[in-house]
């Protein structure tokens, strides 16, 4: 009797009208399920949302990272020039293809200057001197910031969990550290009191090892930015304790959950970069976030101690294993894209750039320094269209006419002037002339009625006549 209820029933709830064949393997999978409530944490993977005024600042600099090469390569070269018929052959160990090289370079004729010599008629290739000038201004700007580079070295080995950090690593992110390229020479060995430079025993590897450390420079530059945001605007001492400036990119979709994750997220306290971890317990829950917030605040002072305030992920992963830096770097630093932001632009996808968002506004950094300045100068030279270098050349033929037409004109007055005085001269050696021929025939007719008183004055005149010739 059950089986028979049971089959009646299930009869009952039976559609009456059939389910298409094409639908019944999709409903099929379908399970009644109820809705999930949402986290309130970071999500582990997020997708990145481009924001292209750090995109167009890397493209300009792939242009400036190629004209730099051929600077090197003019610059290497006697008397730094390089003849024209040399640069598709050199070109080609820059990663240059065959007469592409050539058509680069008149890209850019604010930094380029194609001449032809006057001896051999040959064409060369040289730098401007506006280009010349950037490269002394950056010169000089990298040496007067020595003393600020040393401090930003020693704070970054102050990070590292055992005061020091290999050369190499050290060596490959000279650039963006501010640090010349003798650093070895001219910071490490010139400042015993700070450095000490030694080779490991187990790795054979040169290492840079902090002399003492100096607790003054153990402040974070994000303390410094909430200690300026408190004084200035006010805001409560516990909400920004433990947070940082946070700006999303344009696009970026803010949810309510994500919304209340971040805010849960910046009040969890962490320990400073500088503050040595190896004494606490790091097998708790609690413990593991404020490691991971740690991260975060070690790669926002890595930043911090850039001259551009932007690194490559690459050169990051470098100072990993010093630092206590997760694994999964590009997965971690886009979960928090209001304060990092990762480019792909200008490396052609093999490297990702890594800017500091609260360092920058509108393409341009908010506390520019000397050195930023002058490398931002070669950027400016190669945006400046080619027009404008032709439209300079014309200014300069022109002033040359105006200075030869003034010549001409100098000339031709001179020639006119030199032509009167000749005339004026003539026609006084004429009046002369005609004078002297006067008084030869006065004395010619009236030498019959001289006597002797005349002949005296006679011989007098010729005296003072010969005299006067004399």
């Amino acid at each position: 009797m059950l089986i028979i209820l049971l089959s009646k029933t299930t009869k009952a709830f039976r559609p009456k009208t059939p389910i298409p064949k094409t639908l019944q393997p999709l409903l099929s999978n379908v399970t009644p399920t109820r809705p999930m409530s949402q986290s309130t944490s970071i999500p582990k993977k997020l997708q990145r949302v481009r924001d292209h005024g750090y995109d167009n600042y890397m493209e300009v600099e792939k242009k400036t990272r190629k004209v730099l090469k051929f600077q090197d390569l003019i610059l290497s070269q006697l008397n730094h020039t390089l003849p024209i018929s040399r640069l598709d052959l050199l070109s080609r160990r820059l990663g240059f293809k065959q007469h592409e090289a050539g058509a680069f370079v008149l890209k850019f004729p604010h930094v380029f200057e194609i001449y032809e010599h006057p001896v051999q008629r040959i064409l060369y290739i040289r730098l401007t001197r506006r280009a010349i000038l950037q490269i002394q201004q950056e010169k000089q700007a990298l040496i007067a910031q020595v003393p600020d580079a040393v401090t930003r070295l020693r704070k970054l080995i102050m990070m590292s969990n055992t005061g020091r950090l290999r050369l190499e690593h050290v060596r490959i992110a000279r650039k963006e550290l501010g640090l010349p390229d003798d650093f070895e020479y001219s910071v490490i060995l010139k400042y015993p009191q700070f450095f000490r430079l030694f080779d490991a025993k187990e790795t054979r590897n040169k290492y840079i090892e902090i002399v003492e450390r100096d607790e003054s420079l153990a402040v974070c530059a994000i303390e410094r930015a909430r200690e300026k945001e408190y004084r200035e605007k006010g805001v409560d001492a516990e909400d920004i304790r433990f947070s940082f400036i946070v700006n999303f990119p344009p696009g970026f979709k803010i949810g309510k959950y994500y919304r209340i994750a971040v805010w849960k997220w910046q009040r969890v306290p962490y320990w400073s970069p500088y503050e040595d971890v190896s004494g606490y317990d790091l097998r708790s829950l609690e413990a593991q976030k404020r490691m991971e917030k740690r991260a975060v605040a070690t790669i926002h002072e890595l930043l911090s101690l850039t001259v551009e305030k932007k690194i490559t992920l690459e050169r990051i992963a470098h100072f990993r294993m010093a630092m206590n830096l997760p694994k999964r770097l590009k997965e971690f630093l886009l979960q928090h894209q209001g304060i990092f932001y990762i480019s792909t632009r200008g490396n052609l996808g093999k490297l990702h750039t890594v800017f500091l968002r609260e360092a920058y506004k509108r393409g341009e950094l908010v506390e520019p320094n000397d050195l930023y300045m002058a490398r931002r100068q070669l950027a400016d030279l190669v945006l400046l269209s080619p027009r404008k270098a032709k439209v300079d050349r014309e200014l300069v033929n022109y002033r040359r006419d105006r200075e030869d037409d003034e010549m001409v004109r100098v000339r031709g007055e001179f020639v006119e002037n030199g032509s009167q005085s000749f005339a004026v001269g003539e026609n006084v050696k004429k009046d002369r002339e005609e004078e002297d021929e006067l008084d030869s025939d006065i004395i010619s007719d009236a030498g019959s009625d001289y006597s002797d008183e005349d002949d005296d004055c006679l011989e007098t005149l010729d005296a003072e006549d010969v005299h006067v010739t004399e």
